[in-house]
């Protein structure tokens, strides 16, 4: 592996462990084959980790919160309406995705093994999605007052995005195989699909 010389042994080791972790999954990845990949002892993932549950929960919490972050930062979308908001959201959390497609797997199989993890994540990274939620609800209910938005809630506009952003980077792998698709092919499906997915969410917003 290349080693930048700014990263730290540490970073060299959360690095390497995120792309195993991403490609083969927890299971079948072992502070052994860390250790090869970054071409280090596993002593020296022991000091710095103890063990690959520590490690995994250190690159799964900080995952974690780059996605909430990241998706509920609206301080810089205060003049902006609330469907404008909404697109915003939903095109960063595409993007996000798009740049991280292994992530919903790796989320989904971690919680599938550890539920309590969903509770531990709660309650550390509350913070961020409590301020959002509270501006962009508060956006809503004047946007329903006022007759422009149909009468729903903030969380069903919230699980509609994610279930849509989600599914097409869980299923591009059989696409791809399916419909054997090139890199390029790949490429116009993905940028189509993010501006249906938004369209089809702000469809859904009309009264």
């Amino acid at each position: 592996m290349e080693v930048n010389e700014n990263q730290s042994i540490e970073q060299i080791i959360l690095e390497t462990a995120e792309r195993l972790f991403l490609e083969k999954g927890y299971e079948s990845t072992s502070t052994t084959k860390i250790a090869r990949e970054v071409g280090c002892n596993q002593a020296l993932i022991h000091y710095y980790f103890r063990t690959k549950e520590n490690l995994f929960n250190r690159i799964f919490e900080d995952k974690f919160r780059m996605l909430f972050q990241q998706l509920f930062s609206t301080e810089n979308l205060s003049h902006l309406s609330f469907t404008e908001k909404i697109r915003h959201i939903a095109q960063t959390h595409f993007e996000l995705l798009e740049k991280n497609p292994r992530i919903p797997l790796l989320i989904l199989n971690e919680l599938s093994r550890q539920p309590e993890q969903l509770k531990s994540l709660r309650e550390k990274l509350h913070a961020y999605p409590e301020k959002a939620f509270k501006e962009l609800n508060g956006d809503l209910q004047q946007e329903i007052a006022a007759g422009k938005i149909r009468n729903c809630s903030l969380p069903d506009i919230i699980v509609t995005m994610i279930s849509l952003n989600v599914a097409l980077f869980l299923m591009m792998p059989v696409v791809e195989q399916l419909l054997m698709f090139d890199k390029n092919q790949k490429k116009a499906l993905i940028q189509h699909r993010k501006e249906e997915n938004i369209n089809f969410l702000l469809a859904g917003l009309r009264p």
